[in-house]
């Protein structure tokens, strides 16, 4: 199947409400430019430096999303033209983003990672943390960092019951929270569970090898 055929296949599961980030990781820059022509702009990233060579190699009004986990000596490097960071997993981390954002001299978006999966291997901040740092941003802390909602990976499971009660913790902390911290996206799912983080409420999904097919870890 070509990535035109792909990604319409794709589009056509989702809802209206449902943003598509296409996970370009691994993936060479011909691909996501022959995506991009189709209309696809949003393309999520793991790797600082595989976004980064990306982001010089391709046209500049592609949203560039850092879905992966985020060191905090390489936030410099992608925020003069990051889009999103989806993996903000802790206070110091956001605390840098704050400083370059000032160095900067632009806002940076960011959801708020929360682990809701078993796997040890998953990183993401409790419940009570997240909810502690939206407090601080209330008050008035990090005022160049938007916190625009909140991101969840579930566990590496078949069991669907298990990652739909995962999906399911988060989009109920979501939606207690969304009006009092102005909150407006959750982003959950990827390829082999993003119809189920629909069914349980989510309006961003992060989609790679369904579009691109498998991942070339040999780059």
């Amino acid at each position: 199947m070509s990535i035109a055929d792909s990604l319409q296949t794709t589009l056509e599961t989702l809802p209206s409400n449902v943003q598509l980030i296409a996970v370009s990781k691994t993936h060479p820059a011909k691909e996501i430019e022959e995506m991009y022509q189709c209309g696809q702009i949003d393309f999520g990233e793991n790797k600082v430096q595989e976004l980064v060579e990306k982001y010089n190699q391709l046209p500049k009004n592609i949203r560039w999303h850092q879905i992966g986990h985020l060191q905090k000596n390489k936030v410099k490097y992608i925020a003069p033209f990051v889009y999103l960071i989806h993996s903000v997993d802790r206070l110091e981390l956001l605390d840098t983003i704050e400083k370059e954002a000032v160095k900067n001299n632009r806002p940076i978006s960011v959801l708020l990672q929360i682990k809701i999966a078993q796997e040890e291997s998953k990183y993401g901040l409790t419940f009570d943390s997240a909810l502690e740092i939206l407090k601080l941003k209330k008050d008035g802390m990090f005022p160049h960092v938007t916190i625009l909602g909140l991101m969840g990976m579930a566990s590496f499971t078949d069991n669907t019951s298990q990652i739909e009660n995962e999906f399911s913790s988060l989009h109920d902390f979501y939606i207690t929270h969304q009006n009092e911290y102005g909150l407006s996206i959750l982003s959950m799912g990827m390829s082999d569970d993003y119809l189920i983080a629909i069914k349980c409420g989510s309006n961003m999904v992060r989609i790679g090898s369904k579009l691109f097919g498998k991942r070339n870890y040999t780059v």
